[in-house]
Parts: structure tokens; sequence; C-alpha cells
């Protein structure tokens, strides 16, 4: 044991022995003296400086959270819409079919059919749903789905010939493209 204290300690890497201490601390104290030796004029430049900056990146934050608030109600009102769409997408055959019974005249005026029907029109008219497709009308491939095409002399462009199922809109959201019969010019 006695070997033991003979030899010196060792110290870790990462430690300073006080004279390592006494020759860093000259060189602290010269930086903190420049510091204090800088004129009052660039020690009032730097701080406003610092408060420029400081005041570009608030405004930038506060840009930044606007545009996120705004892109946050864009979508919430488009998620909104889409939900809708679907809710009334899910009711559009019951709609068809009721249509198609008061087209048949299975619906007389008064009859609690005829009134469940005239609520659910109601219904779609208070979110917006436009039924479209009508016979004689310009065929448009984007909004109507040609299940038959016939030729005839009688038009020069593309045609609705008759509406086998009426298409549905809510604003510009196509929910449903009307399932028609069309006329093409004949060549």
């Amino acid at each position: 044991m006695a070997e033991d204290q003979d030899l010196p300690e060792e110290q870790p890497e990462d430690s300073v022995d006080l004279d390592q201490a006494e020759e860093i601390s000259p060189d602290l104290e010269s930086l903190a003296q420049a510091g204090e030796d800088q004129e009052p004029e660039d020690q009032e430049k730097d701080s406003v400086d610092r408060e420029l900056e400081i005041f570009q990146d608030l405004q930038r934050l506060q840009a930044d959270f606007v545009n996120y608030r705004a892109r946050v109600e864009r979508d919430r009102g488009a998620e909104r819409q889409a939900a809708i769409a679907e809710a009334i997408r899910a009711f559009l055959p019951a709609l068809d079919d009721l249509t198609r019974a008061e087209a048949h005249g299975d619906m007389a005026e008064g009859t609690p059919m005829a009134a469940v029907a005239q609520k659910l029109k109601a219904a779609g008219e208070k979110f917006g749903l436009v039924s479209f497709g009508e016979k004689g009308e310009d065929f448009d491939p984007e909004i109507h789905d040609a299940l038959v095409q016939n030729p005839s002399p009688d038009v020069t462009k593309p045609q609705v010939a008759d509406v086998i199922e009426p298409g549905y809109k809510i604003q510009d959201r196509l929910l449903r493209p009307a399932k028609v019969a069309v006329f093409l010019p004949a060549e």
C-alpha cells in the first residue's frame, strides 16, 4: 500500500488541474474586459439588432399561426362537406325509389308515404342537394353516365334521350352521375 501512495493520482481526461485553470482564467478575463471595452454605441446597436431579430421572429410565428388557423378552418369545412355528402349518398337509393313511386302514381297526395318523400327531399335541399339530368339536354360525360347509345338523324351533337336515374350534386361536389340513354349524331 505504500507503493500506492507514492504514485501520482490519475485525473480523468475531462478534468483540469489548477495550473491549467490559472492559465485559462486570464483568457476569460481578457474576453470579459474586451466586452466592457466596447463602446456604448456598439453595445446599443447589438441590443437593437437582437431586439429587431426577436421582433421579426415573433412576426413570422404570428403569420405561421394565422396561416395554420386559416388552413384548419378550411379543412374543417371541407371535412364537414365530405361527411354530409357521404350521409346523403347513403339515402339516394331510397330517394330514387320514392321518386319512381311518385312518377308511377303510387303515392297519392296526402298519404303518409308522400309526406315522408317530401320530408326527405326537403332535408336534401337543406344541405344543397340538387338533382340533375333531363331529357333533351346536351350529354356531358363529366356528369352523365351513358348506359345506352343510339344513333339519331335528328341530333347534331350527343343529347340525353332518356333519364334512367337522375344525378345528384351538393354545391359543386358530384355525388352521383345521372344514368342516361344518349342519342348520337347519325353518320
